[in-house]
């Protein structure tokens, strides 16, 4: 769903937000490939997505964002994205990192159902419900001739991610009551499971939030309710 960008009036201004946005296009969100821990670039086309995104979040909120409320993950990913967007101050949070895949990360679904021999949904059965016959550690070249280094093994379930994203939302309230525009720099799977955690939704609601890259979504408050301001913009 893509919902037309806010405006930010003068009340708007005023108004607490949470500004979540995905970092740009990697090879692996190209080919389908789970991409948790492994800390692997952005494309070209990345980059000019992430430049991009910084475009339409400056028109979008033309006060910005102050430096201490401006968050990333600690992947390169999302960083690189958030410099790219023209925030180049930023605070590094370790619960905005993505969804530790374990046994899933660096394979497609399909390669995963056909490892595990049986059809195999992240959202479902989760990663724990993948044999340690699929550990190990192992080399991927990228299209751009980089080597990276994947590390398989239990991975998280999806409760331990609501628990680190419920602790953000719990960070991000009171910011919100204050009147803060805060900007999260983050991973498609991790922001859509806050997603969850701060309208109090079941954390595998997330799976029915669609995030491209570089896009970004508002969270706020009405009528004393956390809700979805604009989404995959």
């Amino acid at each position: 769903m893509t919902v037309s960008q806010p405006i930010a009036s003068e009340g708007a201004r005023r108004k607490g937000r949470v500004v979540l946005l995905r970092h740009g296009q990697t090879a692996w969100s190209l080919s389908g490939q789970h991409t948790g821990k492994t800390d692997i670039p952005l494309t070209g086309e990345g980059r000019d997505q992430a430049r991009k995104a910084g475009e339409r979040l400056r028109q979008a909120f033309p006060d910005g964002f102050e430096p201490e409320f401006v968050y990333a993950s600690p992947l390169k990913r999302a960083q690189d994205t958030a410099r790219l967007a023209g925030f180049d101050r930023m605070t590094i949070c370790d619960d905005l990192a993505e969804w530790d895949y374990g046994r899933a990360e660096g394979r497609t679904r399909q390669e995963v159902s056909r490892l595990a021999g049986r059809e195999w949904n992240l959202w479902r059965d989760g990663t724990q419900a993948l044999g340690s016959d699929m550990d190990g550690t192992w080399q991927d070249t990228l299209p751009s001739g980089e080597h990276v280094t994947v590390r398989n093994g239990p991975g998280e379930t999806l409760n331990q991610v609501a628990l680190r994203a419920g602790r953000l939302v719990a960070r991000l309230e009171p910011l919100v009551n204050q009147g803060r525009q805060v900007l999260l720099v983050a991973h498609a799977h991790i922001l859509r499971i806050l997603t969850t955690q701060w309208l109090s939704l079941q954390a595998d609601d997330a799976c029915k939030f669609r995030l491209d890259t570089a896009h970004y979504s508002v969270l706020s408050q009405y009528k004393g309710n956390n809700v979805i301001e604009t989404w995959n913009c």
